[in-house]
């Protein structure tokens, strides 16, 4: 319970303080609707339906970006570690790949993949391939030294030394990138939404600012923050999950 006191405070904090400015009509209604006016907009969205479209869409666009993202980032990860020399070869276009920032290349992936569901995949590809690539191929860098020497003496092969050693001591950096990617990737997507989309919950965000609805756009906006504070704990506990199999399954094999 004090765990959860403390989880909960700031933001009951900002409510309160929120609540209390609209009721003194401290606010402008227009630009900063009280919080009843966004509960009342949020229920509306809710039983009209809009809410769940929108948000289902969303979330699907991000959850098949991101295994997509991360069955190119993991294995590549792996492979220009065995492969210093590809590494070196590949430096070069994945720096100036990884500093382009993703929505300046909207127009263009609309030229090429269109207004459909590609380009926002491609957006989320771009926007969540360098957090997991980088952290995962950095976690397999900082492998001990020594752990890879005992390795040599015993004459493991590399799958055996890639299963026994490197995943479980790369496994913390892979999470962080996992979870930084998927951060990523939702803030990726609702901008993508923004630009070209006719569903999703930027799209909403997009539609709310054009009837002058404020109130709908809050609750869009919570939506978003909401939606990704609760996968970003449903992620990490199943990463968690994951590397305490792995580390059982060492154990065991050991």
């Amino acid at each position: 319970m004090k765990g959860f006191a403390l989880t909960i405070f700031i933001p009951a904090v900002v409510i309160l303080v929120w609540w209390g400015l609209g009721h003194w009509r401290m606010l402008n209604p227009y630009l900063t609707p009280s919080p009843g006016a966004v509960i009342d907009a949020a229920v509306d969205a809710v039983l009209s339906g809009e809410l769940w479209l929108n948000s289902c869409v969303s979330l699907a666009r991000v959850f098949v970006g991101f295994l997509l993202t991360a069955c190119m980032a993991l294995p590549l990860a792996a492979f220009l570690y065995f492969s210093p020399t590809s590494e070196r070869l590949l430096r070069v276009p994945l720096t100036v790949l990884r500093v382009t920032p993703p929505l300046a290349l909207i127009p263009l992936l609309i030229l090429w993949l269109g207004i459909g569901e590609e380009s926002k995949l491609a957006v989320i590809i771009l926007a969540s391939f360098f957090p997991i690539f980088l952290n995962s191929l950095d976690g397999l860098k900082n492998t001990d030294s020594r752990l890879l020497e005992m390795a040599d003496t015993i004459d493991l092969t590399r799958w055996d030394i890639f299963v026994s050693i490197l995943l479980p001591s790369a496994l913390p950096s892979v999470i962080t990138g996992l979870r930084i990617g998927f951060g990523y990737s939702w803030r990726a997507l609702i901008g993508a939404e923004l630009i070209a989309a006719a569903s999703g919950i930027g799209y909403m965000i997009l539609d709310a600012e054009q009837l002058a609805r404020t109130d709908r756009m809050f609750v869009g906006i919570i939506l978003i923050g909401v939606l990704g504070f609760v996968f970003d704990i449903i992620l990490s506990r199943i990463t968690a999950w994951a590397g305490c199999r792995l580390h059982l399954s060492r154990e065991f094999s050991a």
